[in-house]
């Protein structure tokens, strides 16, 4: 099974993931956590770019594709073959925050995103995706008292409430897949609301 954990910056998905990954282990399940964009040698080089905060001059086009560089090599070298061995991979990222931050935030043609990103993924989509949401002035005012602002962080606060809407927007069309969950809660509310919920998704016990 393919869990992706999806959110506006700030939002605690990042502490999320090794939680559930420890909950899950401890049930017995092999459990493979990951991270967009990185998760493999190649794809952490391109992290660095894609991140750093020099690179105020990079075109969103060539965002997009280093993205996709990273994701096609995630993809292929890791999740595809753990999917295949029945373990569980638990992501932080993937396909979906291409389309909120750079279609909604951007504002690039969703349909020419999404051939770039099922080219990328070889149109692997995951089973359950958790959006984690919370006000953006909240998680962004999370991000710098942690003082870890990346060159996405530091985008205008319109660009970041586009995300946010973007989310929101994809989560509507999918419902099935998606689950949102209340990111302002305490930490470990956060945490049994998204073992309930993967609980109850996949009958697990």
């Amino acid at each position: 099974m393919f869990i992706t954990f999806e959110g506006p910056e700030g939002s605690g998905k990042t502490t999320q993931i090794p939680q559930l990954q420890d909950y899950l282990v401890e049930a017995g399940y092999t459990v493979f956590c990951t991270r967009e964009p990185g998760g493999t040698a190649i794809g952490d080089q391109i992290r660095e770019v894609l991140l750093a905060n020099k690179n105020t001059a990079m075109h969103p086009r060539s965002e997009i594709l280093l993205f996709q560089a990273s994701r096609a090599q995630l993809v292929e070298q890791e999740i595809l073959p753990r999917l295949q061995r029945h373990e569980i991979v638990l992501c932080d990222r993937y396909a979906d925050s291409t389309l909120a931050y750079q279609g909604y935030g951007h504002g690039v043609d969703l349909a020419q995103l999404r051939g770039i990103v099922d080219f990328a993924t070889g149109g692997l989509k995951p089973d359950l995706t958790l959006l984690f949401d919370l006000d953006v002035e909240i998680g962004l005012s999370r991000r710098q008292k942690d003082g870890d602002i990346n060159r996405l962080d530091a985008f205008a606060l319109d660009f970041h409430r586009r995300v946010r809407a973007g989310y929101h927007a994809l989560a509507a069309a999918e419902p099935q897949r998606w689950q949102i969950i209340d990111a302002t809660q305490p930490p470990e509310q956060v945490q049994a609301v998204v073992r309930e919920v993967v609980l109850a998704k996949y009958s697990l016990n």
